[in-house]
């Protein structure tokens, strides 16, 4: 399907204005920031979200559609308005915030985005959110420890990626940031660097296996 069939993207399939600006937010909020390609999204990102969401007692969850990602081909891309839409049409929980105000920011670099969310709404406690699997190749993230200095982060378990994840370097770089599972509804009040890993149930979707079988946006 595609993206300009949302009312909320333009006909020339660019996002629509609204798309490209910050939601609304309000101090004292805890709101995740959960970032990605999603081409195309599925049901292992609604587990993500609805996971921290549930584990995090967040008020808001924000799924940051982002232009591209810095480490991953851009060949064959669909368009960012086509990622919203199709995000938007996969997560339905009114809590759910689909948005693309990054590419308004001008860089595809996460620490410019939080270290920016983080200076202009200082009263909002902000926590990254991502599956596991990106937390095994989180030290290829360009200034990576400059996420974890700025906000908290959620790590969500991803199948067979659990003994990998926890002995990857930015693991165990951070391991003494880490804290208790059972301590993950209070992450968002925590100063950065603080981090949990949350286990359970596992979703065994991913995007790079639906492209393979042709499954797109």
């Amino acid at each position: 399907m595609d993206g300009a069939a949302d009312p909320r993207v333009d006909r020339a399939g660019a996002p629509a204005r609204g798309d490209l600006v910050v939601p609304p937010s309000f101090p004292g909020m805890r709101i995740g920031l959960f970032g990605g390609s999603f081409n195309p999204p599925h049901g292992g990102h609604v587990h993500v979200a609805e996971t921290a969401l549930r584990r995090l007692r967040l008020d808001r969850l924000w799924v940051l559609v982002t232009p591209g990602n810095p480490l991953k081909e851009k060949a064959g891309l669909p368009t960012l308005a086509a990622r919203i839409a199709a995000a938007r049409r996969l997560m339905d929980d009114p809590r759910i915030t689909v948005t693309g105000f990054e590419a308004a920011f001008g860089s595809p670099y996460t620490w410019k985005t939080v270290e920016r969310l983080a200076a202009t709404r200082p009263g909002v406690r902000f926590v990254w959110v991502m599956g596991a699997d990106n937390l095994a190749g989180f030290h290829r993230w360009q200034a990576w420890r400059r996420i974890a200095e700025t906000v908290p982060m959620a790590i969500v378990d991803r199948p067979e990626a659990t003994m990998a994840v926890l002995s990857s370097p930015a693991a165990q770089t951070l391991a003494a940031a880490r804290i208790a599972e059972g301590r993950a509804s209070a992450l968002a009040n925590r100063p950065a660097p603080a981090w949990v890993f949350l286990e359970g149930p596992r979703n065994a979707l991913s995007s790079t296996d639906l492209r393979r079988r042709g499954v797109g946006v």
